[in-house]
């Protein structure tokens, strides 16, 4: 059974005719939802991460007798150690996109 092709047309001609056709505030919208995003996801990270240390830190800043015997995170180290770079991963591509929108 034959099957006929049709040709699309494409190439860098087309793609800056699609780049064209996006305007400026919906760029800019675009570009304030995903960075806001991907600052939200570093922020919660931030959060779990800090209340690990809840208990062992009072007022904030205040670290208890008790944490002189060493700091064991709840989730384990490695569960810690994860959401550390998870939160180091949000804010490098958030800095990366920022940077990109030139």
């Amino acid at each position: 059974m034959a099957r006929d092709f049709k040709i699309l047309p494409g190439g860098l001609q087309s793609a800056q005719q699609v780049h064209e056709a996006v305007s400026p505030e919906v760029k800019l919208r675009h570009f304030r939802n995903v960075s806001g995003s991907m600052l939200q996801s570093a922020l919660d990270t931030w959060g779990d991460i800090w209340n690990e240390f809840q208990g062992t830190i009072t007022h904030g800043f205040l670290v208890t007798p008790e944490s002189e015997h060493g700091f064991t995170p709840e989730c384990g180290w490695p569960e810690f150690l994860e959401k550390m770079w998870l939160m180091k991963h949000y804010l490098d591509c958030t800095k990366r996109y920022c940077d990109s929108a030139h």
